[in-house]
């Protein structure tokens, strides 16, 4: 800074305005500090910059799976929105494995990240949350909502959208689904089983005539779906994600099925370029992009008032009704977004 405030013939003071944006400069000196800053090819230090500041301008995401469709539209969301707020975006991925999830949430809080957006794993371990509660650094829990947790939390209707959908399917004659549900200890997952349950009880059938099939193993669920297809019973299939809808077209081809002639189907996040399915395929689409601006507001918001109560936002998700499921709605469609009354409004 000496050298560069020698250059332009201004003072050191000078120099830090410019650098920080703490105090108007007249337009031709501030052109010859950043001519000089060009010349001298100086940097700031950000390291001491941070230190002096007590701030980063960085905040750390975790992710569970960042090669998964909706996830991967999250981070862009996320590294969006950071942008926007002048935050560098720091990425991890948990890979669904607790103890990689412990060491990439502290790696983040020791580069000193302002804040930390976190989707957890699938099991991940509550000292993890207890531990953070107690650090009190600005927390933001996406994707994966915990009921009555004392973090902001930013996650998709998932239960209100798996009932409609359903709902549309029995209003439509089926009567006997299978359900590939997939790793149930998942809250999204287990929020999209909630909602079948929710529509079966309303349309007054019975739960037992319905398969669901849930577990990790993709090898064994795909020779359970083989069963239970193979009877020719089951009119409808939900896939409750893109890999286990994968995984579910692929079993129908193996066994000679096909959809609409002989399933309706359906399936949440769905694939990139829907339009070159033969039959395009009936989707439930994640705001997954605008979760991640959410919880970036959130942390901003958080990063200012430190003492506000806990909020939980819920972006509602859109059904994309398309040849698979024989008929299309558009008044069943959903788009919005909603609040929870904890507080405040977004």
């Amino acid at each position: 800074m000496v050298e560069v405030a020698r250059k332009a013939k201004v003072s050191i003071s000078t120099v830090s305005h410019v650098l920080n944006g703490t105090r108007n400069v007249e337009p031709e000196t501030r052109q010859r500090v950043l001519d000089a800053i060009e010349s001298t090819g100086y940097r700031q230090d950000a390291l001491a910059r941070a230190l002096r500041r007590s701030q980063t301008d960085s905040i750390g995401l975790v992710v569970s799976n960042a090669g998964e469709p909706a996830f991967a539209e999250m981070v862009h969301g996320v590294e969006h929105a950071a942008a926007e707020n002048g935050l560098t975006l720091v990425l991890a991925s948990s890979a669904e494995d607790i103890n990689r999830e412990r060491k990439a949430v502290q790696t983040l809080l020791n580069r000193r990240v302002d804040g930390l957006i976190l989707a957890r794993a699938a099991e991940s371990d509550p000292a993890l949350l207890d531990a953070l509660e107690q650090e009190k650094p600005p927390t933001i829990l996406l994707d994966r909502i915990f009921p009555d947790l004392p973090f902001d939390q930013v996650g998709a209707d998932n239960r209100e959208t798996m009932r409609q959908l359903a709902a549309h399917l029995l209003a439509a004659g089926h009567k006997r689904f299978a359900v590939v549900a997939g790793d149930v200890r998942v809250p999204t997952l287990r929020e999209r089983m909630d909602g079948f349950v929710d529509a079966i009880f309303e349309a007054r059938i019975s739960l037992d005539d319905q398969v669901v099939i849930s577990g990790t193993d993709n090898d064994a669920i795909a020779v359970e779906l083989k069963n239970h297809l193979g009877t020719g019973a089951i009119t409808a299939l939900i896939a409750c994600s893109t890999p286990l809808a994968a995984l579910s077209l692929q079993t129908m081809s193996d066994i000679g099925l096909s959809t609409p002639g002989n399933l309706a189907f359906a399936t949440f996040d769905g694939f990139d370029k829907p339009e070159l399915f033969t039959p395009q395929l009936t989707t439930v689409r994640q705001p997954a992009f605008d979760m991640g601006v959410a919880a970036v507001k959130l942390l901003v918001e958080r990063l200012r008032t430190p003492e506000a109560s806990p909020r939980t936002v819920r972006l509602r998700q859109r059904i994309e009704w398309r040849e698979s499921t024989e008929n299309y709605d558009p008044q069943d469609d959903v788009t919005g977004l909603t609040l929870d009354n904890k507080s405040g409004t977004l």
